[in-house]
C-alpha cells in the first residue's frame, strides 16, 4: 500500500511553468506504476504521463507530450511532473496515482491545483 501527497500547485501565467511533486511512502510500492492526471472543471480524470521505479520508460498522453516531463527520484521517493508552455487548458487539479499491477488497485493523492492564467 502506499501513501501519496502532491504539491506544487499554483497560479501561473501562461506560457510559463510549474513543477509538482509527488512524494510517495508505505510499503512495497516498488512495482507500482506512478502517473500524473489531472481533472479540469466538468471533465473526467484525465491520464497525463506514467514512470515506474524499477524501469527509465516513460509514457506521456499526445495532449501534453513534448511539454510535460515526468521523473522521479528514487532516494526520496519521489515523483515529478515539470510542465513547460502552459495554457489555460492545463487549468485543473493535478493527482498522482499509483497502480499495483499485482492486486489492480489503484492509490491516489488528495490532488493540487494548478490554474493558468491567460
Amino acid at each position: 500500500q502506499v501513501h501519496l501527497v502532491e504539491s506544487g500547485g499554483a497560479l501561473v501565467q501562461a506560457g510559463g511553468s510549474l513543477r509538482l511533486t509527488c512524494a510517495a511512502s508505505g510499503r512495497n510500492f516498488y512495482n507500482y506504476r506512478m502517473r500524473w492526471f489531472r481533472q479540469a472543471p466538468r471533465k473526467e480524470r484525465e491520464f497525463l504521463a506514467e514512470i515506474l521505479w524499477i524501469s527509465p520508460d516513460t509514457t506521456y498522453s499526445d495532449s501534453v507530450k513534448g511539454r510535460f516531463t515526468i521523473s522521479r527520484d528514487d532516494t526520496k521517493s519521489t515523483i515529478y511532473l515539470q510542465m513547460d508552455k502552459l495554457t489555460s487548458n492545463d487549468t485543473a487539479v493535478y493527482y498522482c496515482g499509483a497502480w499495483d499491477p499485482y492486486h489492480n488497485n489503484n492509490y491516489w493523492g488528495r490532488g493540487t491545483q494548478v490554474t493558468v492564467s491567460s
